[in-house]
């Protein structure tokens, strides 16, 4: 599948791509759509060099750009939002673990279905880790993606739950901040222009006043600020949001945010754009709450504190508050987020639910996962956690080591896994009421 050599690669080109260096010109589409960006992108993930991998993956940016695809920021359309003058629709902030080219596909044809333009992939910092996708990987993938399925404009990449380690953090305060700040780079390096502070692990609800609780939570969030504004290029301003209640904690409320936002205005003032949007907790805890028989207990949002807190977050110009944790909730929940003003929703483990209990997904390879996890993160199985609870907590860290033989999976299997993926994204942008929404985007990111 993929090219063995640099050569070879850029001879595959040839009748379809003229190439410049970063520039290049498409002659020939038709080429592209069958299997060459197929096997462009496979040896941008598994080429047996870093420099074929590296030279796929400039090659994948340079066709992006010459047919009308950039990664971007949503900060114009954020920006909007918290003015008022455009609302009604929540977007979905998607995390891909695995199958990433072939979930992003059916992302992008789910948004061709329903004119869709403002929605976002994303990869947290642990998932970075445990799925074994650096940015600039994810990145070509996604790109690789929008042009597969013949996507134009912009497209957003985000780095979510940029995380600071509360431990470490405690332990020597600099180092952690250092290497959250060499992450950003990375990230924003790949044309990562939407960044997602978290440094919620560090409020301190052993002080007093609420504003001394969110100090080490401001302080931070402008440190990191700061340093995202100064690796901005190509008068891109970088999308960032901040957040004040740790996921799987208590709810949120109006005086923490606004002791957070006081706090961080204080510091930045107006020396350089703030953040877009404010995460904020509301009941829901990441991947859900796991029964010992392996199933997800019911979860009741406080969408009464989205409401408020999303009104609260729009006096200080951000386009609202950002709901995490979201994917495993009951259907009859989701169209209430675009009802109460979420401008964001982060949805993830329901689609790494889809591509594991697909009925066209491998028992073979299942059985062969469940058996690695059972043995590599044994020390994670905790005394009166069944067997189902374990593997649910953990399959997401088999993505990582089973990434190529997912990715060579037959491709009957992974079409009919993408298109159940492409019908639930379809449902989640229609209930999310992000649809019809590309001459908004249009006009606000360009």
């Amino acid at each position: 599948m993929e090219f063995k050599t640099v050569t070879e690669l850029n001879d595959s080109l040839k009748g379809c791509v003229e190439r410049d260096g970063e520039e290049c010109r498409v002659t020939d589409s038709s080429v592209l759509a069958g299997d060459l960006i197929d096997r462009i992108v496979y040896t941008a993930v598994h080429g047996e060099s870093a420099v074929l991998r590296n030279e796929a993956r400039a090659i994948i940016k340079a066709i992006a750009n010459a047919q009308g695809i950039r990664s971007d920021s949503i900060q114009g359309l954020y920006e909007a939002m918290g003015r008022g003058e455009c609302e009604g629709f929540t977007v979905p902030a998607i995390n891909i673990r695995g199958l990433t080219y072939d979930s992003a596909r059916a992302v992008f044809r789910a948004a061709l279905k329903n004119n869709a333009a403002a929605f976002i992939f994303e990869i947290a910092k642990s998932e970075i880790g445990y799925t074994e996708q650096r940015p600039v990987e994810y990145t070509a993938c996604i790109l690789a993606a929008a042009i597969k399925e013949g996507y134009k404009g912009p497209v957003f990449i985000q780095g979510d739950h940029f995380q600071i380690n509360a431990s470490k953090y405690e332990a020597d305060k600099s180092a952690e901040i250092t290497a959250l700040k060499e992450l950003i780079k990375e990230a924003v390096e790949a044309e990562f222009y939407n960044i997602d502070i978290d440094s919620s692990t560090i409020v301190d609800l052993s002080r007093e006043e609420v504003i001394d609780q969110q100090r080490p939570n401001f302080e931070v969030t402008a440190v990191l600020t700061s340093y995202i504004r100064e690796l901005e290029k190509d008068g891109i301003t970088i999308s960032v949001g901040g957040e004040i209640g740790e996921v799987g904690k208590k709810n949120s409320t109006e005086e923490e945010l606004r002791a957070f936002m006081d706090g961080f205005l204080n510091i930045v003032g107006e020396r350089f754009p703030g953040i877009s949007k404010i995460s904020v907790q509301t009941g829901t805890s990441h991947g859900g709450v796991v029964l010992p028989d392996g199933s997800i207990a019911s979860v009741k949002v406080d969408f009464d504190t989205i409401e408020l807190l999303t009104k609260v977050a729009k006096e200080y110009g951000m386009s609202g508050v950002v709901q995490h944790g979201a994917s495993t909730l009951p259907d009859d929940a989701f169209h209430i987020f675009a009802e109460k003003g979420a401008s964001e929703v982060h949805l993830a483990t329901g689609f790494q639910n889809m591509i594991y209990d697909s009925d066209s997904f491998p028992q073979e390879l299942k059985t062969e996962i469940y058996e690695h996890l059972k043995t590599a993160h044994k020390d994670e199985w905790g005394e009166g956690v069944t067997e189902e609870q374990f593997l649910y907590k953990t399959r997401k860290k088999g993505f990582g080591p089973f990434k190529k033989k997912m990715w060579d999976l037959p491709t009957d299997i992974k079409t009919a896994i993408g298109k159940e993926l492409e019908d639930r994204f379809v449902y989640l942008f229609e209930k999310l009421k992000a649809v019809n929404n590309a001459d908004v985007v249009k006009k606000y990111v360009g």
